[in-house]
């Protein structure tokens, strides 16, 4: 190998060593971003802690029998994954739809939707995985929602599952 070349491995692993895999961990996560009445959101990956480019991703956890403010995300989309406890998300102009998820369940969220969690467990902490599709935290709270009395519940069928009898 020239030296010229033993140069350019050197220099590609040491960039690599210092711009490869990071490890966050979970103590060390940033409650330094947007939050919601009701939820207290902890940062992992975003562009100031890591360099993303095109993901957020932390935390979230909401306390037993609490719900959030309604809000949505602007242009991002958004995955819940759900670590513990029971997630109960209605979703709408006046939040007139609801579905519920558990632990090992994903939540999907598109652009814009007006959406409300709450945890629908009276005994503990809902904890859950967020990632969004930008590094950008983008929080709209909503303070003018009339939320109807009874939303309709909604069970989501894909085509290869049916809906549970």
């Amino acid at each position: 190998m020239t030296d010229d070349n033993q140069d350019k491995s050197h220099d590609q692993h040491d960039h690599w060593k210092h711009h490869g895999v990071q490890v966050i961990k979970g103590d060390r996560l940033d409650p330094n971003t947007a939050q919601t009445p009701g939820m207290f959101r902890q940062a992992a990956i975003n562009h100031a802690r890591v360099g993303a480019q095109k993901i957020w991703a932390g935390t979230v956890s909401i306390q037993p029998n609490a719900k959030t403010g309604v809000h949505h995300h602007g242009e991002l989309e958004s995955v819940i994954y759900v670590v513990r406890g029971k997630a109960r998300m209605r979703w709408g102009e006046r939040l007139e739809f609801v579905a519920e998820a558990g632990p090992g369940d994903f939540i999907y969220v598109p652009p814009f939707v007006p959406h409300q969690e709450i945890n629908a467990n009276p005994d503990e902490p809902l904890e859950c995985v967020l990632v969004r599709s930008d590094n950008e935290a983008v929080v709209v709270n909503i303070t003018d929602v009339d939320p109807v009395e009874k939303p309709e519940e909604v069970y989501w069928v894909d085509p290869i599952h049916n809906q549970p009898e």
